[in-house]
């Protein structure tokens, strides 16, 4: 009897948590809804003259990219004589010729652009980017990923929020070059449309925290330096630079208007392992900075948003936590043990669904998306939600304790809408053990849920069906795409 009730409460212990999450999730469309009137992006006129802006392109192995991206950087409709290219190239395969071929030809037309290299990959990304900046004559500091193809306009746009002396920091917004490569890639592209229209508008313009997203961004070079530089005892060196930044009194700008288009992971792999590294790194973030946060000088508001921010990611280990004692949970009540969880479970969970439902809706409108077609989609992203759990709770753990870890690039392979992948096979994610533990748990859940079918236990089913769907989706996906990934390499 004793294990029952720890059981159901800790099950309601989870839901309520989960809850709150989603209620937060409706506090920030609030939020932007709110605030809209005083929005912080507004035009501003073309400074007199153009400040100096080098452009920096951390560069890993990118083969297949990284021409296109130097190519769309030297067509930046921006004054040659204020404009300097740094590649920062760690790479250790072919990308380094074919840099240093595509840098000697834009240098002999005239661009001032640098083609550095390191011995080592100390630090990584934040460490290839803080070496930059030993040369780097820019006031202000521009950086793409490899895989983003900038509009000429970018820094034309971006620059003139500078003319207030306290930003420190523009971020434009992600659009997606491969969008509808698959139902893997839509699905990425409305997360991520919600991060930027939602998350970064609301915060941005509630004069909330919110964070450089790495790249598409620019950075006035003082606010840099004055909080302490790129550092690397973080997987996400950009999320804690913010963080830091805007705790010295640096203001940041979000251009929801001003799109940088980019390149989405086509390979479950190589999603699980981007998603990895950004919760990992969040996690560590926040075991870093949140009681420098709470002890700050800033609103309650802010502090509050701040800790829903840098512990969002925790949300998966309480869906691992809620696959483990939904089905004891149901199999309780129906022995009539624990029927008081019905007040809390069914508001609960038609409360998730509803705010996710609005959430995603209401970020496609903001983009220019169709909304329905984010409501349409809304099974999918739940499911994909719930079989990333597993892999973002792992990745979780890990950020709350021991070393920074391996920053693990995301493999790039030039893919569009249109056109073919250029090149599978060189850069593939490693498979690992994890899909087959996902697909273990997908055949625990298509277990249980035939069991509660038998036995009419309906409250909660639609959980079990959605554990079930997330983790068969991206074990099965995962495992056919490196099964073809393999079939290909064999027959080429």
């Amino acid at each position: 009897m004793i294990a029952a009730e720890v059981t159901l409460y800790a099950y309601a212990i989870v839901l309520g948590l989960l809850g709150l999450f989603g209620l937060h999730r409706l506090y920030l469309v609030a939020l932007l809804v709110m605030t809209s009137a005083k929005k912080r992006a507004v035009p501003i006129e073309d400074p007199a003259e153009w400040p100096m802006v080098t452009v920096q392109l951390p560069v890993f192995n990118e083969l297949y990219v990284v021409t296109r991206l130097l190519d769309a950087v030297a067509a930046l409709d921006y004054p040659r004589e204020r404009l300097e290219i740094q590649v920062l190239d760690d790479s250790d395969d072919g990308t380094s010729a074919a840099v240093a071929e595509r840098v000697a030809g834009l240098a002999s037309a005239g661009l001032a652009v640098q083609h550095l290299r390191r011995s080592d990959r100390i630090g990584y990304k934040a460490g290839a980017l803080e070496a930059g900046m030993g040369t780097a004559r820019g006031e202000f500091i521009c950086v793409f990923d490899a895989d983003f193809v900038p509009t000429a306009d970018f820094l034309r746009r971006a620059m003139p929020h500078f003319s207030d002396a306290t930003v420190g920091m523009v971020q434009a917004r992600w659009s997606h070059l491969n969008r509808g490569r698959s139902l893997l890639t839509r699905i990425q592209a409305i997360f991520l449309d919600a991060h930027f229209a939602i998350e970064h508008a609301a915060r941005n313009q509630a004069g909330r925290y919110f964070n450089f997203n790495g790249t598409a961004g620019v950075w006035r070079r003082a606010a840099i330096e004055e909080a302490g530089g790129w550092q690397h005892d973080t997987l996400t060196e950009d999320l804690d630079l913010s963080y830091r930044a805007q705790l010295a009194g640096w203001h940041f700008v979000y251009l929801n208007d001003l799109e940088a288009p980019a390149e989405l992971p086509e390979s479950v792999a190589a999603f699980k392992s981007q998603q990895r590294r950004w919760t990992r790194g969040a996690v560590q973030t926040a075991r870093k900075l949140l009681p420098r946060i709470w002890r700050a000088p800033v609103p309650l508001s802010t502090k509050l948003e701040a800790t829903f921010h840098l512990t969002s990611n925790l949300a998966y280990v309480l869906m691992v936590l809620l696959a483990l004692l939904v089905f004891p949970a149901m199999v309780l009540r129906a022995q009539s043990i624990g029927t008081w969880l019905l007040w809390l479970e069914a508001p609960v969970l038609l409360f998730g669904t509803g705010s996710i439902c609005i959430y995603f809706a209401i970020a496609q409108r903001a983009v220019g998306g169709s909304w329905l077609g984010a409501v349409v989609r809304l099974p999918a992203l739940m499911a994909l939600g719930a079989g990333l759990a597993l892999n973002n709770t792992l990745a979780a753990i890990r950020g709350l304790g021991g070393p920074a870890g391996e920053f693990v690039r995301t493999p790039k392979t030039a893919a569009v809408a249109t056109t073919p992948v250029a090149g599978v096979g060189r850069y593939v994610a490693p498979l690992g053990w994890l899909p087959w533990a996902e697909l273990a748990l997908a055949a625990y859940f298509l277990t249980v849920v035939v069991i509660a079918i038998q036995r009419a236990m309906w409250i909660g089913l639609p959980v079990l069906v959605l554990f079930f769907g997330g983790y068969a989706y991206v074990s099965l996906l995962a495992l056919g795409q490196a099964w073809k990934s393999r079939y290909t390499d064999a027959r080429t």
